[in-house]
């Protein structure tokens, strides 16, 4: 056999490893991850009223998550970086585990404040984490499509934990305890569960692995260290040249405008439906599931297409332009379910563009400053996070709508639409330069 069939056959087979060993555990992680996250939304539909929680409240209670979220990330990816990736996500898994289960003992609105400040603290670092993993065992080639498989996991979380949050709500009274309590408590518990396996079974690396063989970890070892040395930060970069690079902050930028969609839009989104379709909590629940159904297609799709056709400039920021439009389009039409299709659709196309981003960044990227780059590039998208929900809260209870608040997120969208192109067209640029330097090199050698 030759040597590029072989590297075809050896390039095929540890996909197929990889894609059945890591990704479907991965995408539990994530799944458990975004519910502990996001569940709040669903628990605010009888929580508010039976803490007294106003809508800005509740939004502030909302952001206070991201503040500690946003200081601990690029600590936590360092500490990632020096310990190794099973030990510090099982340890980031089980502290966010137990602070999750306890919300549900909460009894005031300065007691919501203060155990979404420790969730925050908890989980900051698992998603760079996760993504500065996933960097480390899929070539360029193949990593937007793993890159949406795990974020499938987000999307799908929101798919099964949305209507699951809303069926806890109906334990209400159980052993005299509230509904949202028993919906903390139950969610809360498989991530402990969940970071205990991570802690006993997950590889760190390719190389510590015993279901890869040695010709597919060579294979992946010599494919890995060929991409790195064409990286814009090289994997022998310290940590801190991230905080130096250009490129790292309109990446940022463009994470930041892209999370007005995905936090803006989902931390409310179950009280916008509500607001919309005046239905019961179990109904709103299974509505507000339906964008993230949409999103898991979106997401496969953009980033299969992607990694086939080599282009990432319209498959980065193509979605967003598209999710903006059909945002405004949705706050001036006036069908109140013809406005929740196109929110539908713009929360879908909002997460099409995650996956690629990833794939982008992380071409950019290599060794531990790579880590510390994709938790900055985090950390400054969670920005909105912090800011945007008490925002939001303060626009609805000023106009009794949302629909500045939706405007504002679709000007965000636009914005971001415009620089992923210029984003994906820089890179694209770059792979040329490469390519020419690379022949330069092959002619002067031969």
């Amino acid at each position: 056999m030759t040597g590029p069939s072989l590297d075809s056959c050896l390039h095929a087979s540890t996909m197929k490893k990889l894609n059945l060993k890591l990704i479907p555990f991965l995408m539990l992680l994530y799944m458990v991850a975004y519910i502990d996250k996001s569940n709040i939304s669903v628990a605010a539909l009888t929580m508010n009223a039976d803490l007294g929680l106003s809508v800005r409240m509740y939004g502030i209670g909302v952001g206070l998550f991201f503040l500690t979220y946003i200081l601990f990330e690029v600590p936590s990816s360092i500490i990632l970086t020096r310990v190794g990736a099973r030990r510090w996500i099982a340890r980031i898994m089980i502290t966010w585990g137990i602070i999750a289960a306890g919300m549900s003992l909460i009894q005031s609105a300065n007691q919501l404040y203060v155990m979404r400040l420790l969730l925050g603290a908890a989980e900051a670092g698992f998603t760079p984490g996760i993504i500065y993993y996933l960097s480390q065992w899929y070539p360029r080639s193949d990593r937007a499509r793993a890159m949406s498989w795990f974020y499938i996991g987000a999307a799908l979380a929101s798919v099964i934990g949305l209507p699951l949050s809303g069926a806890f709500l109906h334990l209400d009274g159980l052993l005299g305890i509230n509904g949202w309590r028993w919906l903390f408590f139950l969610q809360g518990i498989p991530a402990v569960a969940l970071g205990i396996v991570v802690l006993r079974y997950m590889p760190d690396s390719p190389a510590s692995t015993n279901w890869l063989d040695s010709a597919q970890k060579a294979w992946l070892s010599r494919t890995m260290q060929a991409e790195q040395a064409t990286t814009v930060i090289s994997h022998k970069d310290a940590w801190h040249v991230a905080f130096r690079s250009r490129q790292v902050w309109l990446l940022s930028l463009f994470w930041l405008l892209q999370a007005f969609g995905t936090i803006g839009v989902t931390l409310f989104l179950p009280l916008i439906v509500q607001s919309v379709s005046k239905q019961g909590s179990f109904i709103v629940s299974l509505l507000s599931a339906m964008p993230f159904f949409l999103a898991c297609v979106f997401m496969y799709a953009n980033g299969r297409h992607s990694d086939r056709t080599g282009e990432r400039g319209w498959h980065l920021g193509g979605p967003l332009l598209l999710a903006g439009i059909m945002l405004g389009l949705a706050v001036f039409t006036g069908n109140q379910w013809l406005a929740y299709v196109m929110l539908v659709v713009a929360v879908g196309l909002n997460w099409a563009a995650t996956p690629v981003f990833w794939a982008t960044t992380t071409e950019y990227l290599s060794g531990p400053a790579a880590a510390v780059s994709i938790a900055l590039i985090n950390s400054i998208a969670n920005i909105a996070g912090l800011g945007l929900p008490p925002v939001m809260g303060w626009i609805k209870d000023t106009t009794h709508s949302y629909d500045y608040a939706l405007l504002m997120v679709a000007v965000a969208l636009l914005a971001g639409g415009m620089l992923g192109l210029y984003l994906g067209g820089q890179r694209k640029r770059q792979v040329m330069r490469d390519a020419i330097l690379e022949g330069h090199k092959n002619v002067h050698s031969a």
